[in-house]
């Protein structure tokens, strides 16, 4: 099976029966098939093989399904309360893992309740973006790393220097102690004569 999502100008759409060579061709299709009509595709619950934990069956849906349950208060108010971007939307497919060794999309849920992006491109300009504005953060981030750990350098050397200069003050004390102790004693030397 192809992954195309066109055929001529109109766009695949899943249907039952549909076969894939593995759990990731199907969803890379309909993650392709998301990004041409115009939603986010979330990759949702799965079903595992008790005998040896594989991945049996998996649902891939609308990033817009379930809804938001609402942690507020739990810990502590919350700051900057977000809207929800969850709908309760109900657009997803479901594919198992067949006898013959392929996936096969057993249910398709065409519909959501909510509009759907007008323009795809521009909804993923929106995610490049966001990927880029990360991007710029981590560089400057690790930009700050960096010089975070030359201060530190400095600092230390600064530190050693410091220590250093302590150290041969404290010896320069320590034998003008020394010489005052010595004259002290050649002067009470002098005065008991």
């Amino acid at each position: 099976m192809q992954l195309d999502v066109f055929e001529g100008d109109s766009i695949v759409e899943p249907r039952e029966g549909m076969e894939f060579e593995s759990e990731d061709a199907a969803k890379m299709f309909y993650d392709e098939y998301a990004r041409r009509v115009g939603f986010v595709m979330r990759v949702m619950s799965c079903c595992r093989s008790e005998r040896d934990g594989r991945i049996l069956a998996r649902r891939f849906g609308c990033n817009k399904e379930g809804y938001c349950v609402s942690i507020r208060g739990k810990f502590g108010p919350v700051r900057k309360p977000r809207p929800s971007t969850r709908e309760g939307c109900k657009a997803m497919i479901h594919v198992k893992f067949d006898k013959s060794g392929k996936w096969m999309i057993t249910k398709f849920v065409k519909e959501h309740n909510h509009e759907l992006v007008v323009c795809p491109r521009e909804a993923r300009q929106t995610m490049d973006e966001k990927d880029k504005k990360i991007q710029e953060l981590t560089a400057e981030l690790r930009n700050k790393k960096r010089l975070c750990a030359a201060y530190q350098e400095q600092l230390t050397a600064f530190m050693k220097v410091v220590e250093e200069h302590s150290d041969q003050l404290s010896k320069k004390v320590e034998h003008v102690i020394n010489n005052l102790k010595e004259f002290e004693s050649i002067e009470e030397l002098l005065q008991h004569r």
